[in-house]
């Protein structure tokens, strides 16, 4: 079935087949969507068949690289892909042919047009409402989650809302303004919000009403929150920021302060959430799919290779919090390591650090085999976040957290400003952490800067952190860009598209 969806709605956004193939020829053997889309089965890997798009390496790995690795969070190890070093060291000129943003693109928009076949077929088959209404829901999600990052890291971008069949729907232009884009992302949401339901048990790697919820109230805080802070063409939109800061805490608070919503919830065990067997935890509102067991890399993760250093060519353990606990992981790469700067900003006893960087490793005994020493470039405090104890060689469950009740809550907090319920947010995630509650009468600018850096700490390795600066106007203080005199982040609002797609498309230089 796989394969042979693969056929049904293949991605041609790009073009790829432009000098091979004459898109208006009939091959053999070509499956079309009309004698495809008859059964429920069929539209259920339609929609699994978005997903699977995420899944990608070059799409899974780029959530690092442009969420992270270009900050003071990460750095790349010395023999890193050229593309990789360029983002980190915010090299712009080479950009327009940088691979892992072409990447990035290109698996967003083949997500975009696996969302619309769902959305144009699904609607008009003979089965039961309520799949029917999931699916769809779970498409408009997708392609909103879709156009929400092309958004943040391109701004404008063809907007898609058919199935791209012809090299003529492959050429459309840039949307007209960011307000037209933005709002077809609002638009989608609710659309979402509208057809799904909460699920008491939610599958991995699927979403629901809560996750539309949780969307649109990112999309709400990084409207409003880039357009008070004066980030260039953000600050030109037609919105008031005001509603828009309330509209992020209308639909935040849809997921954290809502008793029709009883799935997702703090999980006050720190390590717990990063329990790579309870994917199902309260925690996680959208976490993509991995599992050990997969035959390729994408069904399977080596995420925790990435972020683990190379320590002694096996098995080594890691200390569970401050118990006398050890739990095992394989040794890694050193693909992403950590700013000794970021590891030193966390306060002291803050357990996101402790307990979830390691600056030792052990054998089986719990003898040291591994310690990091400052200035040492081989060794750097390393996340664990992303750890499975029961991996198969390179091969383990560990997944990117996609959206979290943690991130909410914070959303919530600084859209709301210093409201009591906005502090009683904030001071689960810090007291979580081992820290005192923020102080008391914060105004509202204070509150929310204090926000924004509890959300740094808090969603660290998570692809977060560059959205944060960057709709906060302060993407240019990254060392990187300051040592290049970057003074302001006008010019670094939004990557260009890349050269990959304006190549082919004339209408979106």
């Amino acid at each position: 079935m796989r394969e042979a969806m693969k056929i049904i709605i293949a991605f041609s956004l790009a073009a790829l087949c432009l000098a091979a193939c004459d898109l208006n020829e009939k091959p053999y053997g070509f499956y079309s969507e009309a004698s495809f889309y008859k059964t429920e089965a069929d539209a259920q890997a339609a929609t699994m068949y978005i997903y699977d798009a995420i899944n990608y390496i070059e799409y899974s790995r780029a959530i690092v690289f442009l969420g992270g690795m270009n900050t003071d969070e990460l750095y790349p190890k010395g023999d890193a892909a050229a593309s990789t070093k360029d983002l980190d060291a915010w090299t712009m000129e080479n950009f327009k042919r940088n691979t892992a943003l072409g990447n990035f693109f290109k698996y967003s928009f083949i997500t975009v047009n696996r969302a619309n076949a769902v959305i144009e077929n699904v609607p008009g088959m003979d089965m039961d409402q309520d799949l029917k209404n999931r699916f769809t829901g779970e498409a408009y999600f997708m392609r909103a989650y879709s156009y929400f990052n092309l958004a943040r890291n391109f701004g404008r971008v063809p907007i898609h809302k058919k199935v791209v069949t012809t090299i003529e729907d492959s050429a459309a232009g840039l949307a007209e303004s960011l307000d037209e884009l933005w709002g077809f992302i609002i638009s989608d949401l609710e659309e979402a919000i509208g057809l799904l339901p909460y699920y008491a048990h939610p599958e991995t790697g699927r979403t629901d009403k809560a996750a539309a919820q949780a969307l649109l109230a990112k999309s709400y805080l990084y409207l409003a929150s880039a357009k008070n802070y004066g980030v260039a063409q953000y600050k030109d939109m037609s919105f008031d920021v005001d509603d828009y800061y309330a509209k992020a805490v209308q639909y935040a608070g849809a997921v954290v302060d809502n008793p029709e919503q009883t799935t997702y919830a703090f999980d006050p065990d720190l390590l717990h959430i990063y329990d790579v067997d309870y994917p199902d935890g309260p925690e996680h509102i959208f976490i993509m799919s991995m599992d050990r067991t997969g035959d390729g890399e994408g069904q399977y993760s080596k995420i925790s290779k990435m972020y683990i250093p190379y320590i002694a060519g096996g098995t080594v353990y890691l200390k569970q919090g401050d118990k006398d606990e050890y739990i095992p992981t394989h040794d890694g790469w050193s693909e992403y390591k950590t700013e000794d700067a970021f590891y030193e900003s966390f306060e002291a006893g803050d357990r996101r650090r402790d307990w979830l960087m390691c600056t030792e490793a052990y054998d089986k005994n719990g003898n040291v085999v591994w310690k990091y020493t400052k200035g040492n470039d081989a060794t750097y405090p390393f996340c664990r976040k992303f750890v499975d104890p029961q991996f198969s060689g390179d091969k383990t469950s560990t997944k990117p957290y996609l959206l979290r009740f943690s991130d909410i809550a914070l959303v919530y907090a600084e859209a709301a400003g210093p409201t009591a319920k906005a502090y009683e947010l904030v001071n689960f995630i810090r007291n979580r952490a081992g820290l005192g509650d923020l102080p008391a009468g914060l105004s509202t600018e204070n509150f929310r800067k204090a926000v924004i850096n509890e959300r740094i700490h808090e969603l660290a390795f998570e692809g977060n952190i560059t959205y944060d600066l960057r709709r906060t106007g302060n993407l240019h203080t990254v060392k990187a860009l300051a040592e290049q005199g970057v003074s302001t982040d006008d010019d670094i609002v939004f990557y260009p598209i890349p050269a990959s797609e304006t190549d082919l498309n004339p209408n979106i230089e």
